[in-house]
Protein backbone atom coordinates (compact mmCIF):
# COMPACT_ATOMS: atom_id res chain seq x y z
CA UNK A 1 0.00 0.00 0.00
CA UNK A 2 2.71 2.42 0.96
CA UNK A 3 4.36 1.59 -2.68
CA UNK A 4 1.42 2.39 -4.82
CA UNK A 5 0.70 5.61 -2.68
CA UNK A 6 5.12 6.60 -3.57
CA UNK A 7 3.66 5.84 -7.20
CA UNK A 8 1.39 7.89 -7.37
CA UNK A 9 2.47 10.79 -5.47
CA UNK A 10 5.89 10.24 -7.97
CA UNK A 11 3.65 10.22 -10.44
CA UNK A 12 1.90 13.38 -9.64
CA UNK A 13 4.56 15.37 -8.76
CA UNK A 14 6.68 14.61 -12.19
CA UNK A 15 3.75 16.16 -13.77
CA UNK A 16 3.11 19.40 -12.08
CA UNK A 17 -0.08 19.09 -11.35
CA UNK A 18 -1.88 21.44 -9.03
CA UNK A 19 -3.49 20.58 -5.83
CA UNK A 20 -7.23 21.15 -7.39
CA UNK A 21 -5.70 18.89 -10.65
CA UNK A 22 -4.65 15.81 -7.86
CA UNK A 23 -7.09 16.01 -5.81
CA UNK A 24 -9.40 15.25 -8.82
CA UNK A 25 -7.37 12.90 -9.85
CA UNK A 26 -6.99 10.99 -7.06
CA UNK A 27 -10.92 10.68 -6.12
CA UNK A 28 -11.63 9.51 -9.81
CA UNK A 29 -8.44 6.58 -9.25
CA UNK A 30 -10.00 5.47 -6.63
CA UNK A 31 -13.80 5.92 -7.84
CA UNK A 32 -13.21 3.62 -10.95
CA UNK A 33 -13.65 -0.13 -9.28
CA UNK A 34 -17.05 1.46 -7.60
CA UNK A 35 -18.44 2.69 -10.57
CA UNK A 36 -16.94 -0.30 -13.03
CA UNK A 37 -19.24 -2.42 -10.30
CA UNK A 38 -22.01 0.02 -9.91
CA UNK A 39 -22.26 -0.48 -13.97
CA UNK A 40 -21.88 -3.67 -14.15
CA UNK A 41 -24.02 -5.40 -11.52
CA UNK A 42 -26.63 -2.47 -11.60
CA UNK A 43 -27.40 -0.89 -14.55
CA UNK A 44 -26.23 -3.10 -17.16
CA UNK A 45 -28.94 -5.59 -15.92
CA UNK A 46 -31.35 -2.67 -15.89
CA UNK A 47 -30.39 -1.81 -19.65
CA UNK A 48 -30.86 -5.68 -20.73
CA UNK A 49 -33.97 -5.69 -18.73
CA UNK A 50 -35.50 -2.98 -20.61
CA UNK A 51 -34.80 -4.02 -24.14
CA UNK A 52 -35.99 -7.74 -23.31
CA UNK A 53 -39.24 -6.03 -22.08
CA UNK A 54 -39.39 -5.22 -26.02
CA UNK A 55 -38.85 -9.19 -27.17
CA UNK A 56 -40.60 -12.19 -26.68
CA UNK A 57 -37.89 -14.20 -25.21
CA UNK A 58 -37.96 -17.62 -23.23
CA UNK A 59 -34.47 -16.84 -21.90
CA UNK A 60 -32.78 -19.89 -22.87
CA UNK A 61 -33.16 -19.42 -27.11
CA UNK A 62 -30.68 -17.61 -28.64
CA UNK A 63 -33.05 -15.46 -30.91
CA UNK A 64 -35.24 -12.92 -29.47
CA UNK A 65 -38.57 -11.51 -31.60
CA UNK A 66 -39.22 -8.32 -31.25
CA UNK A 67 -42.45 -7.26 -30.24
CA UNK A 68 -42.82 -3.25 -29.39
CA UNK A 69 -44.69 -1.99 -26.21
CA UNK A 70 -47.35 -5.56 -26.80
CA UNK A 71 -45.62 -7.29 -23.61
CA UNK A 72 -46.72 -3.37 -21.66
CA UNK A 73 -49.73 -3.83 -23.54
CA UNK A 74 -50.44 -7.55 -22.51
CA UNK A 75 -50.05 -6.08 -18.66
CA UNK A 76 -52.39 -3.19 -18.81
CA UNK A 77 -55.26 -4.97 -20.44
CA UNK A 78 -54.71 -8.09 -18.70
CA UNK A 79 -56.63 -7.12 -14.92
CA UNK A 80 -55.14 -10.33 -12.92
CA UNK A 81 -51.45 -8.65 -13.61
CA UNK A 82 -52.53 -5.87 -11.68
CA UNK A 83 -55.23 -7.24 -8.62
CA UNK A 84 -52.40 -8.88 -7.09
CA UNK A 85 -51.21 -5.45 -5.63
CA UNK A 86 -54.40 -6.28 -3.37
CA UNK A 87 -52.13 -8.28 -1.38
CA UNK A 88 -49.86 -5.67 -1.32
CA UNK A 89 -52.35 -3.29 1.27
CA UNK A 90 -52.20 -5.89 3.88
CA UNK A 91 -48.47 -5.55 3.63
CA UNK A 92 -48.74 -1.75 3.38
CA UNK A 93 -50.99 -1.05 6.94
CA UNK A 94 -48.94 -3.83 8.45
CA UNK A 95 -45.71 -1.21 7.95
CA UNK A 96 -47.88 1.31 9.76
CA UNK A 97 -48.20 -1.33 12.74
CA UNK A 98 -44.72 -1.89 12.35
CA UNK A 99 -43.67 1.56 12.64
CA UNK A 100 -46.06 2.16 15.68
CA UNK A 101 -44.56 -0.32 17.52
CA UNK A 102 -41.02 0.23 16.87
CA UNK A 103 -41.19 3.63 17.70
CA UNK A 104 -43.20 3.40 20.75
CA UNK A 105 -40.30 0.47 22.12
CA UNK A 106 -37.50 2.70 20.85
CA UNK A 107 -39.07 5.95 22.89
CA UNK A 108 -39.74 3.37 26.30
CA UNK A 109 -36.08 1.96 26.20
CA UNK A 110 -34.64 5.53 25.41
CA UNK A 111 -35.27 6.09 28.88
CA UNK A 112 -34.01 4.35 32.25
CA UNK A 113 -35.88 1.08 32.25
CA UNK A 114 -34.96 -1.91 34.08
CA UNK A 115 -32.79 -4.29 31.90
CA UNK A 116 -33.47 -2.41 28.46
CA UNK A 117 -30.34 -4.02 27.36
CA UNK A 118 -32.06 -7.35 27.47
CA UNK A 119 -35.33 -6.02 25.59
CA UNK A 120 -33.40 -4.34 22.90
CA UNK A 121 -31.68 -7.12 21.77
CA UNK A 122 -34.59 -9.07 22.28
CA UNK A 123 -36.77 -6.70 19.82
CA UNK A 124 -33.65 -6.49 16.96
CA UNK A 125 -33.01 -10.37 17.40
CA UNK A 126 -35.47 -11.48 14.76
CA UNK A 127 -34.46 -8.91 11.66
CA UNK A 128 -30.44 -10.63 12.05
CA UNK A 129 -32.46 -13.88 11.33
CA UNK A 130 -31.93 -15.86 7.94
CA UNK A 131 -35.58 -14.97 6.06
CA UNK A 132 -35.71 -18.69 5.00
CA UNK A 133 -35.23 -19.45 8.69
CA UNK A 134 -38.27 -17.60 9.70
CA UNK A 135 -40.26 -18.67 6.96
CA UNK A 136 -39.92 -21.89 8.52
CA UNK A 137 -40.29 -20.77 12.00
CA UNK A 138 -43.50 -19.55 11.00
CA UNK A 139 -44.89 -22.59 9.43
CA UNK A 140 -44.49 -24.15 12.44
CA UNK A 141 -46.22 -21.29 14.34
CA UNK A 142 -49.14 -21.32 11.87
CA UNK A 143 -49.60 -24.88 10.93
CA UNK A 144 -53.04 -26.73 12.11
CA UNK A 145 -52.32 -27.66 16.07
CA UNK A 146 -49.02 -25.76 16.22
CA UNK A 147 -47.77 -23.44 18.35
CA UNK A 148 -50.76 -20.29 17.84
CA UNK A 149 -53.43 -22.96 18.05
CA UNK A 150 -51.75 -24.79 21.39
CA UNK A 151 -51.26 -21.11 22.32
CA UNK A 152 -55.19 -20.38 21.91
CA UNK A 153 -56.47 -23.59 23.86
CA UNK A 154 -54.08 -22.66 26.86
CA UNK A 155 -55.69 -19.18 26.57
CA UNK A 156 -58.79 -20.83 26.70
CA UNK A 157 -59.28 -19.39 22.89
CA UNK A 158 -59.33 -23.08 21.18
CA UNK A 159 -62.72 -22.14 18.75
CA UNK A 160 -60.67 -19.33 17.42
CA UNK A 161 -58.45 -21.58 16.07
CA UNK A 162 -57.88 -21.22 12.02
CA UNK A 163 -56.72 -22.93 8.72
CA UNK A 164 -53.79 -19.66 9.29
CA UNK A 165 -52.25 -20.38 5.44
CA UNK A 166 -55.00 -22.38 4.12
CA UNK A 167 -57.55 -19.72 4.28
CA UNK A 168 -57.83 -17.28 1.31
CA UNK A 169 -59.49 -14.90 3.54
CA UNK A 170 -56.65 -14.68 6.69
CA UNK A 171 -53.71 -15.71 4.51
CA UNK A 172 -52.24 -12.32 4.24
CA UNK A 173 -52.81 -11.11 7.20
CA UNK A 174 -51.05 -14.25 8.98
CA UNK A 175 -48.15 -13.37 6.58
CA UNK A 176 -48.37 -9.57 7.51
CA UNK A 177 -48.20 -10.33 11.05
CA UNK A 178 -45.21 -12.64 9.97
CA UNK A 179 -43.74 -9.46 8.04
CA UNK A 180 -44.41 -6.93 10.92
CA UNK A 181 -42.10 -9.31 13.57
CA UNK A 182 -39.39 -9.99 10.90
CA UNK A 183 -38.41 -5.97 10.14
CA UNK A 184 -39.89 -4.32 13.56
CA UNK A 185 -36.73 -4.50 14.81
CA UNK A 186 -34.66 -2.63 11.66
CA UNK A 187 -37.19 0.34 12.36
CA UNK A 188 -36.80 0.26 16.16
CA UNK A 189 -32.89 0.41 15.94
CA UNK A 190 -33.14 3.59 13.86
CA UNK A 191 -35.78 5.13 15.97
CA UNK A 192 -33.83 4.17 18.97
CA UNK A 193 -30.27 5.71 17.31
CA UNK A 194 -32.44 9.34 16.48
CA UNK A 195 -33.77 9.04 19.80
CA UNK A 196 -31.05 9.00 21.62
CA UNK A 197 -29.04 11.69 19.79
CA UNK A 198 -31.96 14.27 21.64
CA UNK A 199 -29.77 16.08 23.83
CA UNK A 200 -31.02 15.40 27.81
CA UNK A 201 -31.49 19.17 28.80
CA UNK A 202 -34.64 19.04 26.51
CA UNK A 203 -35.71 16.47 28.66
CA UNK A 204 -34.37 18.22 32.24
CA UNK A 205 -36.17 21.63 31.32
CA UNK A 206 -39.44 19.61 30.37
CA UNK A 207 -39.34 17.90 33.69
CA UNK A 208 -38.50 21.24 35.61
CA UNK A 209 -41.91 22.18 33.32
CA UNK A 210 -43.76 19.09 34.44
CA UNK A 211 -44.35 17.36 30.97
CA UNK A 212 -45.31 13.80 31.23
CA UNK A 213 -44.71 11.04 28.87
CA UNK A 214 -46.71 11.18 25.98
CA UNK A 215 -45.82 15.74 26.25
CA UNK A 216 -42.29 14.57 26.22
CA UNK A 217 -43.30 12.26 22.86
CA UNK A 218 -45.66 14.72 21.58
CA UNK A 219 -43.71 17.70 21.51
CA UNK A 220 -40.06 16.77 21.92
CA UNK A 221 -39.00 13.22 20.45
CA UNK A 222 -41.59 13.39 17.89
CA UNK A 223 -40.78 16.67 16.15
CA UNK A 224 -36.98 15.87 17.02
CA UNK A 225 -37.04 12.43 14.48
CA UNK A 226 -39.61 13.91 11.78
CA UNK A 227 -37.51 13.43 9.17
CA UNK A 228 -36.30 9.69 10.30
CA UNK A 229 -39.96 8.54 10.24
CA UNK A 230 -40.23 9.73 7.11
CA UNK A 231 -37.79 7.99 5.66
CA UNK A 232 -38.86 4.82 7.08
CA UNK A 233 -42.39 5.77 5.67
CA UNK A 234 -40.76 5.82 2.03
CA UNK A 235 -38.58 2.30 3.00
CA UNK A 236 -41.50 0.71 4.05
CA UNK A 237 -44.32 2.02 1.30
CA UNK A 238 -41.42 1.12 -1.20
CA UNK A 239 -40.93 -2.52 0.69
CA UNK A 240 -44.59 -3.36 0.67
CA UNK A 241 -44.94 -2.90 -3.17
CA UNK A 242 -42.12 -5.24 -3.32
CA UNK A 243 -42.64 -7.45 -1.00
CA UNK A 244 -41.65 -10.96 -1.87
CA UNK A 245 -39.02 -12.98 0.97
CA UNK A 246 -42.11 -14.25 3.40
CA UNK A 247 -44.85 -15.09 0.99
CA UNK A 248 -42.41 -17.06 -1.33
CA UNK A 249 -41.34 -19.25 0.88
CA UNK A 250 -43.76 -19.61 3.35
CA UNK A 251 -46.52 -20.28 0.39
CA UNK A 252 -45.12 -19.96 -2.73
CA UNK A 253 -47.83 -17.82 -3.65
CA UNK A 254 -50.39 -20.49 -2.94
CA UNK A 255 -54.60 -19.11 -1.73
CA UNK A 256 -54.11 -15.80 -2.53
CA UNK A 257 -50.88 -14.65 -1.49
CA UNK A 258 -48.98 -14.00 -4.57
CA UNK A 259 -47.42 -10.78 -4.89
CA UNK A 260 -46.48 -8.89 -7.54
CA UNK A 261 -42.82 -9.87 -7.46
CA UNK A 262 -43.74 -13.48 -6.88
CA UNK A 263 -46.05 -13.53 -10.11
CA UNK A 264 -42.83 -11.73 -12.32
CA UNK A 265 -40.89 -14.43 -11.08
CA UNK A 266 -43.41 -16.85 -11.90
CA UNK A 267 -43.96 -15.44 -15.49
CA UNK A 268 -40.51 -15.23 -16.16
CA UNK A 269 -38.94 -18.03 -14.90
CA UNK A 270 -41.97 -20.89 -14.46
CA UNK A 271 -43.46 -19.83 -17.67
CA UNK A 272 -40.68 -18.68 -19.65
CA UNK A 273 -41.95 -15.17 -20.82
CA UNK A 274 -38.78 -13.45 -20.01
CA UNK A 275 -39.92 -10.77 -22.09
CA UNK A 276 -42.93 -10.10 -20.08
CA UNK A 277 -41.89 -10.75 -16.85
CA UNK A 278 -38.99 -7.75 -17.07
CA UNK A 279 -41.64 -5.56 -18.71
CA UNK A 280 -43.43 -6.06 -15.18
CA UNK A 281 -39.74 -5.52 -13.65
CA UNK A 282 -39.71 -2.30 -15.65
CA UNK A 283 -43.38 -1.38 -14.12
CA UNK A 284 -42.57 -1.74 -10.67
CA UNK A 285 -39.67 -0.20 -10.58
CA UNK A 286 -41.21 2.75 -12.15
CA UNK A 287 -44.05 2.42 -9.61
CA UNK A 288 -41.63 2.60 -6.53
CA UNK A 289 -39.84 5.64 -8.41
CA UNK A 290 -43.06 7.50 -8.43
CA UNK A 291 -44.06 6.59 -4.86
CA UNK A 292 -40.99 7.51 -3.70
CA UNK A 293 -40.83 11.15 -5.58
CA UNK A 294 -44.87 11.60 -4.70
CA UNK A 295 -43.50 11.07 -0.57
CA UNK A 296 -40.53 13.49 -1.10
CA UNK A 297 -43.03 16.09 -2.24
CA UNK A 298 -45.23 15.93 0.30
CA UNK A 299 -42.50 15.11 3.20
CA UNK A 300 -40.18 17.90 1.44
CA UNK A 301 -38.04 20.10 3.69
CA UNK A 302 -39.86 22.95 5.29
CA UNK A 303 -38.52 26.14 5.47
CA UNK A 304 -38.27 27.83 9.01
Amino acid sequence: MAEAYRKVSSFLSLNNLNYKHQKVLIILLFSTIPLALLLTFSYLPLMNMVIYSFHDWNGISPDMDWTGISNYVLMFTRPEYFTVFVVSLYYFFATFVQMALALYFASVLSFKVRFKNFFKGVIFFPFLLNGVAIGFIFLFFFRPEGTLDALLAMLGLGEYSQLWLGNPDIINISLAGTSIWRYMGFNFIIFLGAISSISGDIYEAADIDGANGWQKFRFIILPSIRRIVELNVILAISGAIGVFEIPFIMTGGANGSTTFVIQTLNTAFEYNRVGLGSAMGIVLLIIVITVTMIQRILFGEKEA
